[in-house]
């Protein structure tokens, strides 16, 4: 037998609704919040990633599918989706359409990780992106949007907590502060965290192996080393978040784990999930853009775990059941069935057939089985009568009725039922 590869997972009909849910929920948030959306290449030349991302992080480092095409090539499966849309920006000159470019994103990104509840080695994100608004109030503009989606999901125990990582002129002086403290301390970091010393030290920072936290439990926290348009930002995207009543916790060992951050960072989590707590994160990006080659254009962006997410999705019965199931009684009366069932299905109904010769009360224990609030049966005497008969399952109620009003009056109690 031949299984799936090891983190490269079924996502079977009952889950499929779960990740459609969410997608569809999101769909309705980002497009009334004016964004569009893009479709991405799932392969992308490496040095975007190692460009994009930075060629030190865990991601470029450790986590990517890497490989060679026909001709030489090397190309990565994408394990995140903004360096992909800035490098579409960029490439389809989209600053010359908008001087404001919102776009937005979804599908399977590629890492290789030890797989996990919640985290596989194919995953599924929900992204967007905001390129030419360097405006505070955007940024509180899109975390409202995200407590949003998560609010309209019903899942209402993700807090939001939020940091500032400065920018390229106070970060590098935060920087040599975190490696002045952490020098003598080395023997308590985990084997990954020393070596991010000398490659991404603020990556110690929010590391979760237990010896590394306590190491970094006294280090000193960035909001002191903010240059003052950093300090100034800051306070005016808490003071947006208040205006719009989003609550918020602020987070200083939050430092997020891809080199092209900037300014604000923020994460969605949800405790229930335990270590692996965030559901969405992101936070801006100002110098992404003109690192890929394109204008001085800021950007703002984050994405959504969609696996983790719908862990976090309350149980209930989520399937598309028949709205009607057609039994039909000899060979003429097949015939007429599969003609009722594509006039039912023109009409959005959603209906089954019964196959093969079985008995009528083989056929009504699989439409039983299906959960159908509607059964139609036509047998020899129907067809000579011009009739169908009719049973509403829920009620137990039979009737025969015109073969040519069926597919009306079916109409009319499914949508009835919708209502």
């Amino acid at each position: 037998m031949i299984t799936s590869v090891k983190g490269f997972n079924d996502i079977l009909p009952d889950q499929a609704l779960k990740y459609r849910k969410v997608e569809e929920e999101a769909r309705a948030v980002l497009e009334a919040f004016g964004f569009s959306e893009i479709r991405l290449p799932i392969a992308e030349r490496l040095e975007l990633f190692q460009r994009g991302i930075g060629a030190s992080t865990d991601i470029v480092e450790k986590e990517m599918y890497t490989f060679q095409d026909r001709k030489g090539t090397l190309l990565a499966l994408r394990p995140e989706g903004t360096a992909p849309v800035v490098r579409a920006y960029i490439e389809h000159g989209l600053y010359h359409r908008d001087p404001v470019a919102k776009l937005y994103y979804m599908g399977p990104m590629f890492r290789y990780e030890r797989p996990q509840k919640g985290r596989t080695r194919q995953f599924y994100q929900i992204g967007a992106e905001v390129l030419g608004v360097e405006d505070p109030r955007l940024d509180a503009e899109i975390l409202d949007m995200v407590t949003l989606l998560f609010d309209r999901l019903g899942i209402e125990d993700v807090e939001l907590f939020i940091n500032s990582l400065g920018c390229e002129v106070c970060r590098p002086s935060y920087r040599q502060a975190l490696l002045e403290y952490l020098k003598g301390k080395e023997e308590g970091l985990c084997r990954d965290c020393k070596r991010r010393l000398g490659t991404n030290p603020l990556r110690v920072l929010d590391c979760k192996v237990e010896g590394c936290r306590e190491v970094t439990a006294r280090a000193p926290e960035i909001m002191g080393f903010l240059c003052n348009p950093c300090r100034e930002h800051f306070e005016e995207v808490k003071g947006h978040l208040a205006l719009l009543g989003v609550p918020y916790g602020i987070d200083p060992r939050m430092v997020r784990g891809l080199d092209y951050y900037t300014k604000t960072a923020f994460e969605m989590i949800c405790k229930r999930l335990g270590a692996q707590n965030a559901v969405a994160a992101g936070g801006r990006y100002d110098r992404l853009v003109k690192d890929l080659g394109g204008p001085d254009t800021p950007g703002f962006g984050f994405a959504i775990g969609v696996e983790r997410t719908v862990l976090l999705l309350k149980d209930r019965e989520e399937e598309i059941l028949p709205e009607a199931y057609i039994i039909s009684l000899g060979r003429e009366a097949s015939s007429e069935s599969l003609r009722l069932l594509k006039e039912l299905r023109m009409e959005g109904i959603r209906t089954e057939l019964s196959y093969g010769e079985r008995s009528l009360k083989a056929h009504m224990r699989r439409a039983n089985k299906l959960g159908v609030a509607h059964v139609l049966i036509i047998g020899e005497e129907e067809l000579k009568k011009g009739t169908v008969v009719l049973k509403d399952m829920e009620k137990g109620i039979q009737e025969e009725i015109r073969r040519d009003r069926v597919v009306s009056i079916l109409k009319g109690r499914v949508e009835a039922v919708g209502v």
